[in-house]
């Protein structure tokens, strides 16, 4: 195996949907500056994602509208044809 190809820098990390609010706890270089006190006590880095197996379609089998931050509102107005 290469050296040098993986970073690390793996640490226990907390990974938060923001759009059911589940959170689960892995191994990760992902970077981050926040931390979350989690339920063993400990404080960790937490990375918010919009979308994970607990929100997403295919896994859920269920279709919901997740809007963060008006992104289609933005999307419709930047592309919408001037009159």
């Amino acid at each position: 195996m290469k050296k040098g190809l993986h970073p690390d820098n793996y640490r226990m990390v907390v990974f938060k949907d923001t759009s059911n609010e589940n959170m689960f706890l892995t191994r990760s270089a992902a970077p981050t500056k926040e931390t979350i006190l989690w339920e063993d006590g400990k404080e960790y880095p937490v990375v918010k994602v919009e979308i994970s197996n607990t929100s997403h379609p295919f896994y859920t089998g269920k279709s919901m509208f997740v809007d963060t931050a008006g992104r289609i509102e933005k999307f419709k107005k930047r592309y919408e044809k001037k009159a």
